[in-house]
């Protein structure tokens, strides 16, 4: 049986899947400065349609000249996210509500209340800060820390999957594959927001080369300064390229690290499980290898994000599975002790 608040945090998971996709088409329109203030739009609370109004907004802001179609790529992502966290809001007030019931969770509704917060600040200012790529990446995570928790809290309320009793040590690789994954994605974060996508145009080298000059110095520079607009990125051909073949080197590693955990959960009796885990994987493999064949094409680069999502999310569900709360662990553990009971007692009762 479902658990109250379960549609509303379903609701708010497929939400945010759609926010995190329309950050990314934003972002990959270069769309991101497409309003140069926040929350509003040259100072309206949409783009600015009219002669009069443009006129308006660029006397306002004479550096940022009005684009209509890029304005409106990011008030509509600004919109979305605006009810994503009304939504959020809502599914912490009735936890607080229903916190007298055990069974319903108030921290995990609280945390995600508190991220959503900060990231409207991260939203602001990756414009303030014009692109900083530390900011841009930091509000990517947090779309995707968002999105991971409000699939934890889904996943919680639905009833459905009871903690399995498994080997600890195949729960510690699970955890360590999520970390994996994590990391991959904070790396392709940093690749999107320094431009370093298409450093590399070929296969499985780069330039020609299996270790091309790089300069992991400027590439991983984490206290660059703030100041020059970044739209188009800051950084030279090398220190990109040391930023492109780090994903790489990273995607190999995570590749490895996940066909090991979908031979272990197969043996452990979860091939479900495993089946999952092998398309998601397979699936970002072929976008990731698509994004460099064919130069970054849009839709496939906004594919490339979702893949990633699926395959955290993923994570998060075989993690879930194999691990749980302890509440739901204990709860799970008594009949299962009864029935085991039962059965040696079976003999023993003529039955």
């Amino acid at each position: 049986m479902h658990k109250p608040g379960y549609r509303l945090a379903l609701f708010a998971t497929l939400l945010t899947v759609v926010v995190v996709l329309l950050g990314a088409y934003t972002r990959l329109t270069h769309a991101g400065l497409g309003c140069p203030d926040w929350p509003g739009c040259y100072g309206f609370l949409g783009v600015p349609m009219s002669e009069h109004k443009q006129a308006i907004a660029e006397a306002r802001f004479p550096e940022a000249p009005v684009e209509v179609a890029k304005g409106w790529y990011e008030m509509i992502h600004r919109y979305f996210a605006g009810s994503l966290g009304l939504v959020i809001l809502a599914i912490a007030t009735q936890a607080i509500r229903r916190r007298a019931d055990a069974t319903q969770p108030l921290k995990l509704p609280l945390a995600i209340l508190a991220l959503v917060i900060l990231q409207g600040a991260f939203g602001m200012w990756t414009v303030t800060l014009q692109l900083w790529p530390q900011v841009v990446t930091a509000h990517l995570l947090g779309g995707f820390a968002t999105l991971s928790l409000l699939t934890l809290l889904t996943l919680r309320l639905s009833g459905r999957f009871a903690p399995l009793q498994l080997p600890a040590g195949l729960r510690a690789l699970a955890a360590a594959c999520l970390l994996l994954v994590i990391g991959q994605i904070v790396l392709g974060g940093w690749v999107s927001s320094n431009y370093a996508a298409v450093a590399c145009v070929d296969l499985p080298t780069c330039h020609g080369e299996w270790w091309p000059a790089m300069d992991f110095g400027k590439g991983f520079h984490l206290t660059q300064h703030i100041g020059p607009n970044y739209l188009g990125g800051q950084l030279d051909s090398d220190a990109r390229t040391a930023i492109h073949m780090s994903h790489r080197i990273g995607a190999l590693l995570v590749t490895l690290a996940l066909l090991l955990l979908a031979w272990r959960l197969r043996a452990a009796g979860l091939p479900r499980l495993a089946g999952l885990l092998l398309v998601a994987l397979a699936l970002q493999i072929s976008l990731g290898l698509s994004n460099v064949i064919f130069h970054l094409p849009l839709l496939v680069a906004v594919a490339h994000n979702a893949g990633g999502a699926a395959l955290l999310l993923t994570m998060v569900l075989i993690n879930y599975r194999l691990r749980g709360s302890a509440v739901e662990r204990a709860r799970a553990g008594e009949p299962a002790v009864q029935r085991v009971m039962a059965s040696k007692l079976a003999p023993v009762l003529g039955k």
